[in-house]
């Protein structure tokens, strides 16, 4: 795999592939956030609700960030509402990472799903009720251990990396 310079991230290929964070509290764990969203070529990543950002957190993101912040496209939002809708309205589908009864295996996302932001929520409290209604669709990524779920920032890389995949994968036809 060939480095990219920082002066040539302007110019890189992004996938039609949004991050959504509501109320992560843990500064490591945004800073996560941020280094799967460059791993994943994901074209923004949205901070929003009671969460730092490198605006007034980077020194402190910047540990688990290692440079993410200055590579990825971000923008911190006080509400998640104005976000989604906007979201909506520019065609993106909005999916929740989280466990619910109506959660599809992450497995199931084709390329047909594009453009797509991927919303994840609080460590312990999940995506907020009132953000999972707004979602066209909600995922879940399979676990066999004792913990039916994993880490926010584990989770939302392994389903980063694998929309990634995805979307580098549609084949003939789709039209990016």
């Amino acid at each position: 795999m060939r480095e990219v310079s920082p002066a040539q991230w302007t110019t890189v290929e992004r996938f039609p592939l949004y991050g959504v964070a509501v109320d992560v509290r843990s500064l490591y764990n945004v800073g996560a956030l941020f280094r799967a969203s460059d791993a994943a070529r994901a074209a923004h990543l949205y901070l929003l609700g009671g969460m730092g950002h490198p605006g007034r957190e980077r020194e402190r993101i910047a540990k688990t960030g290692l440079g993410a912040p200055e590579s990825v496209p971000w923008t911190w939002a006080p509400r998640a509402e104005p976000v989604l809708a906007g979201l909506k309205r520019r065609g993106i589908r909005l999916a929740a990472l989280e466990l619910t009864a109506e959660s599809r295996p992450l497995g199931q996302v084709d390329a047909s799903w594009f453009p797509l932001a991927l919303i994840v929520g609080h460590e312990t409290d999940g995506v907020p009720p009132d953000v999972l209604r707004r979602c066209d669709d909600v995922v879940s990524i399979e676990t066999w251990g004792r913990k039916p779920s994993l880490n926010v920032a584990l989770a939302y890389g392994v389903a980063m990396l694998r929309l990634a995949e995805v979307w580098q994968g549609r084949g003939e036809g789709v039209e990016p």
